[in-house]
């Protein structure tokens, strides 16, 4: 695909176009609206992958981009705190979105929860998302060539904890000014890590789940299956362990399943099931 093909479904966007060229355009074919800005470092490394993206999707959606510095106003009308924030206009109005350079694989899932595909768009089956490996030469690469880009690092420890390097993810968390420490990513990250310590030496998932089999109120067992559940991908399985806990030995290891959840929580990116366990967990505790 050449830079030709993608140019075409990527334009600039301020106040005085933006009604037309995003607005009222999204009644017709959904508007992928990313605000960012020349000195955001984060912006560098989602910037391309978005429109490598919209190339690839052939016109099932195009993407706005919004300089904040020069379209202020913008911003400010769309509360944008943080950059980079991404918002997906369809029929003129915000559908969904999210802010942070989040990965290949997981741009493409939002896109496909949203944008039905074009004849020639690019699929999985056509393109293979960015691996986490991949993901850690690319940023390694781009913070080489930008040294003092902290956002990199803190992209760079997400992208390692991905790729399951604990260790190597917590140094690099570690090395963030105090200015990201508190940035949303980095307190999950934090949170992700907390669980993986918890791991350390633990059985495998068979076996913590025939333990659990064999005798139900073997809480040690139970807490450390949801985790590995939790960390392994089957989130709800993992809160279903913590909430077992929570209802039968509510202070059990000193409230450790309410914990659990806590932490739990704050690493995942699905806020209805998020939701739907905070009202679980509260029926529970209140």
């Amino acid at each position: 695909m050449s830079a030709t093909t993608a140019d075409t479904h990527v334009f600039d966007v301020r106040e005085d176009n933006f009604e037309a060229e995003v607005l009222q355009a999204s009644l017709t074919t959904p508007i992928l609206v990313d605000f960012w800005a020349t000195w955001c470092g984060p912006c560098k490394t989602l910037g391309p992958m978005l429109e490598k993206l919209a190339g690839e999707f052939n016109g099932a959606f195009r993407l706005a981009k919004v300089d904040v510095d020069k379209s202020q106003q913008l911003a400010a009308m769309f509360g944008i705190r943080s950059i980079p924030t991404v918002m997906l206009v369809k029929d003129g109005q915000i559908v969904d979105g999210f802010a942070g350079a989040l990965p290949e694989g997981q741009l493409r899932e939002f896109l496909q929860k949203h944008v039905q595909a074009l004849d020639g768009a690019a699929n999985d089956a056509d393109v293979a998302p960015e691996s986490p490996e991949e993901a850690i030469n690319r940023l390694q690469q781009a913070i080489a060539a930008e040294p003092d880009q902290p956002e990199l690092k803190l992209d760079l420890a997400l992208a390692l904890m991905r790729a399951g390097h604990a260790d190597a993810a917590e140094a690099e968390l570690s090395s963030l000014p105090a200015n990201l420490a508190t940035d949303a990513r980095a307190v999950r990250l934090r949170s992700q890590l907390d669980l993986a310590r918890a791991l350390a030496g633990a059985p495998s998932l068979p076996e913590l789940q025939q333990r659990v089999q064999a005798d139900a109120t073997d809480w040690a067992a139970r807490d450390l299956l949801g985790v590995r559940l939790l960390l392994e991908g089957d989130a709800t399985a993992g809160l279903d362990q913590f909430l077992v806990i929570l209802e039968k030995a509510r202070d059990w290891n000193d409230g450790q399943a309410k914990k659990r959840l806590l932490a739990a929580f704050t690493t995942l990116d699905d806020a209805e099931l998020v939701g739907r366990y905070r009202r679980r967990m509260a029926s529970l505790v209140f």
